[in-house]
């Protein structure tokens, strides 16, 4: 059974449904212009300083991270050597 559409054709809604549809509408368009302004002032806000890292600024952070691990591998050295001694005063 195939219903044809035509000029005649009636459909039924509810006021409900209306008054949904119409809340739906309602919130996207304010969505809608509320994404429009926060875009209007984000293109109003200053532009980031530096957004691009150098490669001199890349070489001395890189060299700050490798000396800050040799230092901890230093340190650990340090506190195996310590736990030794400490092992060898207590059984002794």
């Amino acid at each position: 059974m195939t219903t044809k559409l035509s000029e005649n054709s009636e459909i039924q809604v509810s006021i409900k449904t209306l008054g949904g549809i119409a809340a739906l509408i309602a919130t996207l368009v304010g969505m809608w212009f509320t994404l429009q302004s926060d875009i209007a002032e984000a293109r109003k806000l200053p532009e980031p300083l530096d957004p691009v890292i150098t490669r001199m600024e890349f070489d001395m952070k890189d060299k700050l991270v490798r000396q800050t691990i040799m230092n901890t591998q230093d340190d650990v050295q340090e506190i195996k050597e310590d736990m030794k001694l400490i092992k060898q005063k207590l059984y002794e």
